[in-house]
C-alpha cells in the first residue's frame, strides 16, 4: 500500500467516524428526550412506578417460554 492509498484510507475512515459520531449524538439526544418524558410521567403519577401495572407472573411465563402464543386477531 503506497502513501496515497494510506491517505485515501485515512480520509475514508475519518469520514466514517464523523458519520458515526453524528449518529451517536442524535441517539443521545433521543435518549435525553425519552428520559425527560419518563420523569414527567413519573411526576404526574406522583412517584408511582410505571411498572405497577405490569403482570409480573405473565412476564415471567413469557420469559420462561411458558406463555401461550399471542392470539391472531
Amino acid at each position: 500500500m503506497d502513501d496515497s492509498d494510506l491517505k485515501k484510507l485515512i480520509d475514508e475512515l475519518t469520514h466514517d467516524e464523523q458519520e458515526i459520531s453524528y449518529r451517536r449524538r442524535l441517539l443521545h439526544g433521543r435518549i435525553d428526550m425519552l428520559r425527560t418524558e419518563l420523569v414527567a410521567r413519573l411526576q404526574k403519577s406522583e412517584g408511582r412506578s410505571v411498572l405497577e401495572e405490569v403482570d409480573v407472573d405473565r412476564l415471567a411465563d413469557i420469559l420462561a417460554g411458558k406463555a401461550a402464543p399471542p392470539s391472531e386477531a
